[in-house]
Parts: C-alpha cells; structure tokens; sequence
C-alpha cells in the first residue's frame, strides 16, 4: 500500500473561483486541529507523503494542498495570478473552509515557506501558528530582488536560475520536454546525497536550469522511481508555466512586502533547515541570526546535518520528531 491508497482528495473554491485540492488521509477526524502543510517547487502535495500519516496518526487533521498552478489546483495564467499576496489569500482560504471555527497551523516548505510566512503575517486570525523549511523569513531588501540579482548575475555573464525563469516560455519548454528527468536531476543536484560540486559552476545566463546536471543514482533513500512517476505525471498534466510565474513576481512581492512596515510574526514558529541546503543560503550572509529578531515565539531553529533542500523527504523522522514536538509546545 502507498500513500496513494491512503489519502483522499477535496477542494477549496476561492471567492475569485481558483479551486485549490488538498490531500488528507482517509479517514482523518473533521474536527482535529489542522496542520495545513504548503509545498513549494516543482512540487506537489505529494511532498508531504511521510509527514501525512505521522500528524494523523498523533491526532491532527493533515491537509496538504497543492498550490495554485500545480497538480489537481487550477492554474490560471496571467503571471500576477501568482504573486505572494494572492498564494496567502489561498491559504487563508483552504484555513476557513476546512477549520471554520479555529486558526490552523501552516507549514512550508521552499516557496511554500515564504508563503507560509506571509500567510501568518498577512492573515494572524486564520493561522495560530507557523513553521518554515528551508526557506527562512526575511524583511525585505531596500532594493527589489529582480535589480540585485540582474546586477550581481546577469549583468556579469553568472548563471542563476531564477533570472533564466523569466524568460516566458522559454523555461517552460525546458522542463516540460522531460517532467520525469526534470524531477530526477533536480532534486538530486540539490540534495543532500549529492557530492560537493555537483551544480555546476560555470554556466552562463541562458544555460537553462538542466544543463550540466547528471542523472542520480535512483533510487535515492528519499525518493524512488514510483516517486517520480508521480510527480512527473503531476506536471504533465498541469504544465510548469503557474509555477514558474511565482519567480516571475518579483518585483510586486518586493512592493507589497514594503509597503507593510513590519515583518515581525508574532505567533509561535518554528524553523528547519539543512546544512547542505542552497536555498538557506540565498536568504543572505547569516539569515537565520537575523530571522530570530523577526520571530519573538521562535520555538526551534533546527539545522539538519548533511540535508540538503528537500527537507522533510531527505529527514523524514527528523522533520516529523520536530513538527511534533512543536505542535505539541503550542498547547
């Protein structure tokens, strides 16, 4: 039996029409506290599959949603469909239409993080609480992210990825001409399992995500061919332009974020991440020193040895010890 044969699936309905499905094992009591778990990219709720049965099976009611423009979520295509502030108003969403009478716990992972973090700030009534993998929280820069990394990358010949996102179609052809390989090489580069150097060095802007990154060893101890089946099958069927759109927002993130004054979450958090995770480190030079000023209730601010980005599948039992322990702290 797979987690394909435990969950069920449902969907939440926005005031703008975007319907958002989540996954919930079957079974899991109406009336539990809910922990609404966030992925990010090129994700799915199937992310969640080790984090699913161990919240049910501790007594809360798991919901992991796929994010608009993923999976059985819709994808609308204008590019700012997909701006932070409107992921957040999703999220609040799926909050009230599934726990009505109570605030949730949010949990992300990836962009799912920084989603998570504005969901909180943006919406404290409809979240009690929030946890963050990977991706710490930040106050924005003086200067937009499109500027910084136009001029620290492009501007000098470097290859980074999310300036080669913007390029509208461009991108999308690329990771939709092989979703399944897509998945392999990429979660790989990335991961914990793979070597030091293994993202390579000396790609120029234009390169293209893929290039240069070698096919894994599969299956990982994390991730297996049945895995990337159906994460493949995921994005065959939903296209990678709605994710690629978060990336492609930039500029109006930067703006809304600004225009908010202060950044500070005042419910209990928590943060996990992982020494070999890339993504920690484009947070800044010591992001997670400056994201405790920005969290007063931080409950736990865990580094992972040896994970790299793919945080709760790379360490499950980790992650899954820790989110509990956490829920539990939360009385």
């Amino acid at each position: 039996m797979t987690i394909l044969d435990e969950v069920t699936f449902g969907h939440v309905e926005t005031a703008s029409g975007v319907r958002l499905r989540f996954a919930e094992m079957a079974g899991s009591e109406a009336g539990a506290p809910l922990v609404l778990l966030v992925h990010g990219f090129p994700e799915s709720w199937y992310n969640w599959r080790y984090q699913l049965p161990a919240l049910t099976a501790a007594g809360y009611r798991a919901a992991a949603m796929d994010v608009r423009g993923y999976g059985g979520s819709s994808a609308p295509e204008a590019i700012e469909a997909y701006a932070l502030e409107t992921l957040a108003g999703d999220c609040a969403a799926v909050a009230r239409a599934l726990s009505p009478q109570a605030p949730v716990v949010i949990v992300g992972h990836d962009w799912g993080a920084p989603i998570a973090w504005t969901s909180a700030l943006l919406h404290p009534d409809r979240f009690r609480a929030v946890a963050g993998l990977s991706v710490p929280h930040a106050a924005p820069g003086e200067r937009s992210p499109d500027i910084v990394h136009r001029e620290v990358f492009t501007d000098r010949g470097r290859y980074f990825y999310i300036e080669d996102f913007q390029l509208v179609g461009i991108a999308e052809v690329e990771l939709e001409a092989d979703p399944a390989a897509t998945i392999r090489r990429f979660y790989y580069a990335i991961s914990g399992d793979a070597p030091e150097g293994t993202w390579p060095s000396d790609k120029v802007p234009g390169d293209g995500l893929l290039k240069g990154l070698p096919e894994p060893p599969m299956p990982l101890p994390w991730l297996d061919a049945e895995d990337v089946a159906y994460l493949a099958g995921q994005f065959e069927a939903s296209g990678f332009r709605g994710p690629l759109n978060r990336y492609r927002n930039r500029a109006r993130d930067h703006a809304m974020l600004s225009a908010l004054g202060g950044h500070v979450i005042a419910q209990p958090s928590l943060f996990i991440g992982g020494t070999r995770d890339p993504a920690t480190r484009l947070a800044g030079c010591d992001p997670l020193e400056t994201m405790r000023a920005l969290l007063p209730d931080l409950h736990g601010l865990h580094v992972l040895e040896g994970c790299g980005h793919w945080t709760q599948q790379e360490r499950a039992e980790d992650c899954n010890r820790l989110l509990l322990d956490f829920l539990g702290s939360l009385g």
